[in-house]
């Protein structure tokens, strides 16, 4: 028994002296930009997130998504780059709110997230990522919804 004690003190121990080297930094866009998560419109969510700075479309970012969406309750996204990105965002219009999802990528780390979305109805969906040098890169594409996944 005193063996088992002494092994979860190591554990313990290593997690402490390693949880602060981790960077668990994470932005609440909700409270820091609560503007661009009220926005009804693409163009104004992106510039209440990201300011009046100019988009550069750019093929680098790597964006999945199906053209036909059978269910619009659960869309399959896929977003990969290799830039040095510090903020990437999705926007659609087929929703109340524009602003879908935003995600702060660790120092060092590169994109490459899956995840679903719902949309109601047929839209064009923006992709905008902020590099660490503050220029905005976009891509996007239009994906038509067979079934509404908003209550339609």
């Amino acid at each position: 028994m005193e063996r088992r004690k002494f092994l979860n003190l190591g554990l313990v121990a290593a997690a402490a002296v390693l949880a602060p080297m981790t960077n668990l930094y994470a932005v609440n866009f909700r409270e820091t930009k609560p503007d661009a998560w009220k926005a009804e419109k693409s163009p104004e969510a992106i510039k209440a997130m990201f300011g009046d700075a100019p988009l550069k479309k750019t093929d680098k970012i790597k964006f999945v998504a199906p053209k036909l969406a059978e269910n619009g309750g659960s869309i399959p996204i896929t977003l990969k780059t290799d830039l040095d990105i510090e903020t990437i965002a999705l926007f659609q219009d087929a929703n109340p709110r524009a602003a879908t999802v935003v995600f702060s990528v660790p120092e060092g780390q590169k994109v490459d997230y899956s995840f679903r979305i719902k949309m109601r109805q047929t839209a064009l969906v923006t992709i905008v990522a902020k590099a660490k040098d503050g220029t905005l890169y976009t891509t996007g594409k239009e994906i038509d919804v067979s079934i509404g996944g908003c209550g339609g």
